[in-house]
């Protein structure tokens, strides 16, 4: 079983237009209303991929019991925290290039008893968790040092466990040593303090958060693959993608894929790398299930392309308020 905590959980509507045109009244050509958070994302893809998972989370008013309705209804189970704030709603906006438009709110704020609870919560469940993923963003109300804290917990009763998130949360619970730590291009340039151009920039950045801590890092480039570095090796890995339809949690679906496998390993990192390539050919947060993945596609290797350029260089840093993610 895989456990995953999301402690900013939402709501997600996604409308595909055929152009973003400001000021202008857009037609959608399709739309869909999903679950989101990236552990919410984590668990989705964990059940489509035949396995089991809990998710636990912090829900308030009618759009938290429609959370957990749409999660029931795919076959998970749900963990809820009760909250006095109402659970966010955000918009994704995607154009037929696959430029995605997001706009995610901040999320009720929680007091010093949910956010307690919220731990006590995760600690009673992770009993029989092969994995915890605890991903995304804090809602107003819980400092950075709250993941820290939540790994510590993890540790003392024995579980793994694996953590996306970024800027000063992650950096936080780095001192707890998380077993798997997930960032994109963006993140490893925050974290560091640098921009990144080239893969052995990303690599680099990459070894700098194992020196912090981390006891494997798992960072996903967009276009340009990921790489995967832990005591077992550095492997980096691409595959061929042809249509991208939406990239909306295809991060989540990556990290899903490579906990379902193992955690470890350069199996591992090919299943998180087909996961990511099959969620972004599907539209909105859709999650892959197995006969959509394509292993043949994906190529990992231990000879790391040091100079090879990043498609999108990650700059640093950017206002908190505008974030760009390249979740594959």
């Amino acid at each position: 079983m895989i456990l995953t905590i999301t402690p900013n959980p939402s709501l997600d509507r996604t409308y595909e237009v055929p152009a973003l045109e400001r000021g202008e009244v857009l037609r959608a050509t399709a739309d869909r209303m999903d679950p989101g958070g990236k552990g919410v994302n984590v668990s989705r893809a964990v059940a489509a991929a035949g396995h089991r998972t809990i998710a636990v989370m912090p829900l308030g008013g009618a759009p938290g019991a429609l959370v957990a309705e749409l999660l029931n209804a795919e076959g998970i189970d749900v963990a809820p925290v009760p909250v006095t704030g109402h659970t966010r709603s955000n918009i994704s906006i995607v154009e037929p290039d696959g430029t995605l438009t997001k706009i995610n709110a901040p999320g009720p704020e929680l007091s010093a008893a949910e956010s307690e609870s919220l731990l006590t919560t995760a600690q009673d469940q992770s009993a029989n968790a092969r994995w915890i993923a605890c991903c995304g963003s804090l809602p107003p109300g819980l400092t950075p040092a709250w993941y820290a804290e939540l790994v510590a917990r993890a540790h003392r009763a024995g579980a793994r466990i694996a953590l996306d998130t970024s800027g000063a949360s992650l950096l936080a619970a780095l001192r707890e040593r998380p077993d798997v730590v997930k960032p994109n291009a963006d993140e490893l340039a925050e974290a560091v303090g640098r921009p990144l151009t080239t893969v052995g920039d990303a690599l680099k950045a990459a070894q700098e958060l194992r020196d912090a801590g981390a006891r494997t890092v798992l960072a996903s480039l967009g276009a340009d693959g990921q790489l995967l570095i832990s005591d077992e090796g550095t492997y980096y890995a691409t595959a061929k993608v042809t249509v991208i339809r939406s990239n909306v949690g295809a991060g989540d679906a990556s990290l899903a894929g490579f906990l379902a496998a193992g955690g470890d390993g350069p199996d591992a990192l090919a299943s998180a790398v087909a996961h990511g390539a099959a969620a972004v050919q599907l539209p909105g947060s859709v999650m892959p299930t197995p006969t959509d993945l394509d292993l043949s596609a994906v190529t990992v290797t231990a000879d790391i392309p040091l100079s090879r350029a990043l498609t999108e260089p990650a700059p640093t840093p950017r206002p908190p308020h505008c974030e760009r993610r390249n979740p594959r």
